[in-house]
């Protein structure tokens, strides 16, 4: 089976891990801190912060924004649960609107639409690689006074202009999980140009504590730490962050390798009618997280992807969170035609560091023999 992704990972991986395991200290500390400069220089902002995933990357940029419960958070419906989930840890509701149907991104327009005296902050999805219209929701919640919080997930390198994403919004929240741009086994980043809500989130994901651990064990002092919130335990270990220290230095070139492989599936597929290729608007970069085409067949999405499973090539697809039982009674700010009709034409098709010209060459012709 040709798996929709496939770690990236080597030795220097390995014996950072190692070595980080010898240092004697695993929790967040000096290696997680080397891993959120480097990823607060890459994309352009002044603080970044480290966590144990981006969902919970979105819980504490929200609590840092301000939302709380009986808020309302406007955001797509097309996206991973988590978008939506992190907004109810917090109490808030999520509002959905709907979707451009060629970069699968918010429509900015429809957010402003959507807009309510409950409404306390914008939370757009930059998906599958392609940043959404950033600064247009930006412009949008400076207007209405609205935090943006960007979910960015699948998306660290994606850049609007010469501007890479996570140096823009108020707050952008990036995965190291297996199946994004890089990895750190797990992991979330959350990066900001607000120096006061770093120090205040670098607390929240260790219990709110107002002394962090490193300091406390590397001092010869006696320091008395104080608890001054309910905080939470969303630390980041220094093995995930000495693991992401070499990630970061490959960041280029890994981004470099999905551009190329997109552009053969590109090549591949243009004379198939029945596949409509993803789009890289003019002064975007995509870094191909998930390689997302659209069926143009009688042939059902769930066919298409069981025909793949059984040449043995893998697809997934993108869910409506509006279609999901938690979420069914959310108010819409928009109707959803193209976040519905996305959700059921869309498939994601293998595409990771590694995959070969000839397993590239199985998955299309097993997207073709699926379409036959």
């Amino acid at each position: 089976m040709i798996p929709i992704t496939r770690l990236s990972v080597g030795e220097a991986e390995a014996m950072a891990a190692a070595e980080a395991v010898r240092s004697g200290w695993l929790t967040s500390g000096k290696r997680v801190q080397q891993f959120e400069s480097l990823v607060a220089e890459y994309v352009g902002a002044k603080q970044a912060v480290g966590v144990s995933s981006c969902t919970t990357a979105l819980h504490l940029a929200l609590l840092a924004a301000g939302v709380r419960a009986g808020d309302e958070v406007i955001c797509p419906s097309f996206s991973f649960i988590s978008t939506a989930n992190a907004i109810r840890y917090v109490g808030a509701e999520p509002v959905f609107v709907d979707i451009d149907p060629d970069t699968f991104n918010i429509v900015p327009e429809l957010v402003e639409a959507a807009i309510s005296p409950r409404t306390k902050a914008i939370l757009p999805v930059s998906q599958i690689g392609l940043a959404a219209d950033i600064p247009a929701i930006l412009e949008i919640g400076r207007r209405y006074g609205l935090p943006v919080i960007e979910d960015a997930a699948p998306s660290l390198g994606a850049k609007v202009g010469d501007a890479f994403i996570g140096g823009l919004s108020d707050y952008t929240c990036f995965s190291f999980d297996p199946r994004k741009v890089l990895t750190t086994g797990e992991g979330g980043m959350i990066t900001t140009n607000n120096a006061e809500a770093a120090e205040r989130l670098r607390a929240m994901r260790a219990h709110a504590a107002s002394v962090s651990a490193i300091d406390r064990h590397t001092t010869a002092r006696v320091v008395l730490e104080c608890y001054p919130e309910v905080g939470f335990n969303y630390k980041l270990t220094d093995i995930q962050g000495a693991i992401g220290i070499v990630q970061m230095g490959r960041a280029e070139e890994i981004i470099a390798e999905r551009r190329r492989l997109a552009d053969r599936y590109r090549q591949l597929l243009a004379d198939d009618a029945r596949v409509v290729l993803p789009l890289e608007p003019q002064g975007y970069r995509h870094v191909y997280q998930s390689y997302c085409i659209r069926l143009r067949s009688d042939k059902t999405q769930l066919e298409v992807m069981d025909a793949m499973a059984q040449l043995g090539v893998a697809g997934r697809r993108i869910i409506a969170i509006h279609q999901e039982a938690p979420y069914r009674q959310c108010r819409a700010g928009s109707s959803l035609v193209e976040t519905e009709r996305a959700m059921k034409e869309t498939l994601l098709i293998p595409l990771f560091v590694g995959l070969s010209d000839a397993e590239q060459d199985e998955v299309v012709m097993a997207v073709r023999k699926a379409l036959d």
